[in-house]
């Protein structure tokens, strides 16, 4: 592909004029990064971050939006619902009218009703709330609304990608369910016992379970019951310490059996898995994986690393969100809102791990291709491992884009 070919690839702008780097005006358009940078949600809102300043520098390298550079600016709301509410208010006052966050359904949904309050109370200071991983479903159904769009799949179109990988999976006959305590896992939890009752209506659930919400320490009886449950699988929808300490428990237990999940290639979790000695009996359910991803995205996951000191992309979706906002901006020709909302509406853009993303205007849920990642030892040809582990993950199943929708029950109104 050509310089100028791949750049037009990049940010799916129509026009690319310049051959090398595009100049880039000193005016910033400011994000505002509002998750947990303290407490127990720390180590996963410190990777977002992450994530965001360098897909922001790589946006910025590549011309910017509308010829200005993105400035993400970090907001700490200890992953709780009220911080992220104060962190928004004052976002706003200084000037913000972007704010990205991900980490919980429960800080997601306050957010998003704040937003739609503020910019019916404000419409000259509307702002654009771009979740990238808040994925209860609500919030594209019941709570949908104009000021709101998510760029990761929820929780009901992964868990039905999913369950049909799991159906196919004749050794499976026992499950445990255990989740966290809060809008997500129960979600995880009624979408998961709806499912597989419809695909696979022999396996046997065995144990469901919910359990404190990043506040437990030791997960020893958890591990302990799944074991005596007999359970062969367990799918979790854990996050961050939560999924760490577990898979660690389950480890000191000698629990062995498969484990599905959205979120095994955090923080901590590939560590954990290598430790409970578990090859190719982890699944993750994630839009990009490193080694069987396009060439273009290795190049960017090896740059990534590189300067995050090993850290993977386990957001990828966070790539493609900055970047979608950028064409957004750039059509718009204006960081006015409203405009930029509308520009965003049924975009379609070149997703990272191939294939393409999709905007559906009637709820502002994103749709892209979605893959079944295994992690073990690294095989011939395979280039990158997790943490240090000299495991990496690698593609199992695949669903393409158009197979992942699912109908809305969104009402929206439009301003």
């Amino acid at each position: 592909m050509t310089q100028i070919g791949f750049r037009q690839a990049w940010l799916g702008l129509s026009v690319v004029s310049c051959l090398v780097v595009c100049p880039v005006q000193a005016e910033s358009i400011k994000i505002a990064f509002i998750d947990p940078l303290s407490g127990p949600g720390a180590a996963i809102g410190e990777g977002g971050l992450k994530h965001f300043r360098y897909a922001a520098e790589q946006v910025n390298l590549h011309g910017g939006a509308n010829g200005k550079t993105f400035e993400i600016v970090p907001f700490d709301n200890k992953n709780n619902p009220q911080e992220g509410l104060v962190a928004a208010q004052k976002a706003i006052d200084d000037g913000v009218r972007f704010i990205v966050q991900g980490n919980s359904s429960a800080v997601g949904l306050a957010l998003s009703d704040f937003v739609l309050k503020h910019n019916k109370r404000n419409p000259e200071r509307e702002v654009l709330y771009l979740n990238y991983s808040a994925n209860d479903p609500v919030l594209t159904n019941e709570k949908c609304h104009f000021w709101h769009f998510r760029f990761d799949a929820n929780t009901d179109i992964k868990m039905a990608a999913l369950t049909n990988y799991v159906k196919a999976q004749s050794g499976i006959k026992k499950v445990y369910l255990l989740n966290q305590d809060y809008s997500f896992g129960q979600s995880f939890r009624a979408r998961a016992r709806t499912m597989l009752t419809e695909k696979r209506p022999d396996i046997e659930i065995v144990g469901d379970e919910l359990h404190p919400f990043l506040k437990v320490t030791d997960f020893s009886p958890y591990a302990a019951k799944i074991k005596a449950s007999g359970a062969d699988t367990i799918l979790t929808g854990n996050w961050g310490q939560d999924l760490a300490l577990l898979l660690k428990a389950a480890a000191e237990a000698g629990l062995q059996a498969n484990w599905y999940t959205y979120y095994a290639g955090g923080v901590g979790a590939p560590t954990a898995i290598r430790q409970a000695n578990l090859p190719d009996r982890v699944f993750e359910i994630i839009e990009e994986i490193p080694n069987s991803a396009p060439a273009e995205f290795q190049a960017y996951e090896t740059d990534f690393r590189a300067k995050n000191g090993g850290m993977s992309i386990w957001l990828p979706r966070v790539v493609n969100q900055l970047r979608m906002l950028a064409k957004a901006i750039s059509e718009a020709k204006t960081e006015n809102v409203r405009k930029v909302a509308e520009k965003l509406e049924d975009m379609k853009f070149p997703g990272v791990g191939g294939g393409e993303v999709w905007m559906r205007n009637e709820d502002h849920q994103a749709f892209q291709p979605i893959y079944v990642g295994s992690f073990g030892p690294l095989k011939a040809g395979e280039k990158f491992d997790e943490e240090g582990t000299g495991w990496g993950w690698r593609q199992v199943g695949a669903v393409d884009g158009k197979d992942t929708v699912l109908p809305t029950t969104c009402k929206m109104e439009r301003p």
